[in-house]
């Protein structure tokens, strides 16, 4: 036999290699019903389940014929296990342009919970009407591979959320977001000790967090807001050490903010707003040095902000305190977190001067004080309130001016009226506008607004939740 040249070795690899791309290495997908490497009960059992959700017209088979391969189903991924593909991951709904679109009378097929690699499983927008619950659903078959489960914006998802969740224990996120969801919180779902990613916002729940949500160790993101959920936090939170984000807000919780929450040491955000949290602010928070966004608004809170020591506080970029009953001054120290870029205090008792030292903050944008009972001159420079603009926000103290000596009027902080020196000869005491002080003291007369900022506890209470609202929404901007 002659010699075989250097370029026909080569031409010989290349097509054995493209045998072995095609048939698969030894033949592991030779005798494959119709060429598809994948066995046909998986296959059955995906267009089944899938027909379950998107209807019955729906014809996998034709439209698709290899979902894992040439042709894949979009919202499907696929993994080889034992020389075969398998499902892992099964997306429904409206996430994309080509998505698998659910139908109106859309269920949970038997054939789903057949699929027996799936990890991960997502539905959005899926399940519109009422009532379909998650009960007809048999997801233990789940618990030994099942990491991800996700169901957003499915407002006809209703009932509560299935014990049998707390068996899926290699469960790593759980996302169950603006759907129909009601009912307490399953207890066992503190069982669940590979989880990291937990979030049940904008539901109905109702009940109390039990105790076992503290024991999971792993978790980095806990979100339960906009919920109904009630009672105290437990103090087995303290034990949530890997917990990156924290968010409580808009429910009924209530009592003291725990001080075991200072063993959060790698907290980013803690946000506990719109709830009944009482008992001041609790030494526990400022050893938090890892907080950079505290929002504690709209809670019964109370306390003195001097009492308090912001300057361990260095990360904090965001701090909301507004509507949380503060009394005393505005601490100097606030200047010292020089990365704050939001601080809200407004619509609480908070006397004093504001210290001027705010305005050295190099990444303050957002600053609102009104609705406070803050006293003195603004010494802000004129620059400031350029740059703040809206931003800025102190109208509403009523022994508030800001000097006119020092910059034209048109840049005057809005609501606030203009300081003018009057001594107590040249004025009544049955003036308007006018703040009476000891003789031969500054006198502030309101000659920048000359209607009054004098409102009714009510009307006060409307504005202050309507500019919460305003100043929430430019937050995020």
């Amino acid at each position: 036999m002659g010699m075989i040249s250097a370029n026909g070795v080569v031409v010989i690899v290349m097509l054995s290699l493209i045998g072995m791309c095609v048939n698969g290495e030894e033949g592991e997908y030779e005798g494959v019903e119709g060429g598809a490497p994948m066995v046909k009960t998986e296959q059955d059992a995906l267009y089944s389940a899938i027909q379950g959700f998107v209807g019955a017209g729906w014809n996998g088979s034709d439209l698709y014929p290899d979902p894992c391969g040439w042709t894949p189903i979009q919202g499907v991924s696929c993994d080889i296990f034992d020389g075969f593909w398998y499902v892992t991951d099964l997306n429904i709904g409206s996430i994309h342009d080509n998505s698998l679109t659910c139908a109106p009378d859309a269920r949970f097929s038997p054939h789903l919970f057949q699929l027996k690699y799936l990890k991960s499983l997502a539905f959005f927008d899926c399940f519109s009407s009422p009532p379909n619950a998650f009960h007809s659903g048999n997801w233990s078959a789940f618990s030994g591979t099942l990491e991800s489960l996700e169901f957003r914006s499915n407002l006809g998802l209703t009932g509560p959320i299935p014990t049998t969740f707390g068996q899926l224990e290699r469960l790593q996120s759980l996302v169950l977001i603006e759907n129909g969801l009601s009912g307490g919180l399953p207890d066992n779902i503190g069982n669940l000790r590979r989880l990291k990613r937990l979030v049940l916002s904008g539901n109905r729940l109702t009940g109390k967090i039990g105790e076992s949500y503290g024991y999971l160790s792993e978790l980095l993101i806990m979100d339960l807001s906009r919920n109904s959920l009630y009672g105290r936090l437990p103090s087995t939170f303290g034990g949530l050490t890997s917990l990156l984000k924290l968010d409580l807000s808009e429910n009924q919780l209530e009592g003291n903010i725990p001080s075991e929450i200072s063993n959060l040491k790698n907290l980013t955000l803690l946000d506990l707003s719109n709830n009944n949290f009482s008992g001041g602010l609790t030494k526990s928070i400022q050893e938090m040095s890892s907080l950079q966004e505290l929002v504690l608004s709209r809670n019964p809170i109370g306390g003195d902000l001097m009492n308090f020591e912001w300057k361990n506080l260095q990360g904090l970029e965001v701090l909301d305190l507004s509507s949380t009953r503060l009394t005393g001054g505005v601490p100097e120290s606030f200047s010292q977190m020089k990365r704050l870029r939001f601080l809200g205090l407004n619509c609480n008792n908070l006397s004093g001067n504001l210290t001027p030292k705010l305005a050295e903050l190099p990444h303050l944008s957002s600053l609102y004080v009104y609705g406070n009972n803050l006293t003195g001159e603004l010494k802000f420079t004129q620059g400031f309130y350029v740059k703040m603009g809206r931003r800025f926000g102190a109208w509403n103290n009523s022994n508030l001016c800001f000097p006119i000596g020092l910059m034209p009027m048109r840049f005057g902080p809005f609501g606030v009226k203009a300081c003018q020196e009057v001594t107590l000869s040249e004025v009544s005491l049955g003036d308007s506008g006018l703040k009476l002080g000891s003789e031969n003291q500054n006198l502030y007369l309101d000659s920048h607004y000359p209607t009054s900022f004098s409102f009714s506890k009510n009307k006060f209470n409307r504005i202050c939740l309507i500019w919460y609202v305003f100043t929430t929404i430019m937050l995020f901007m």
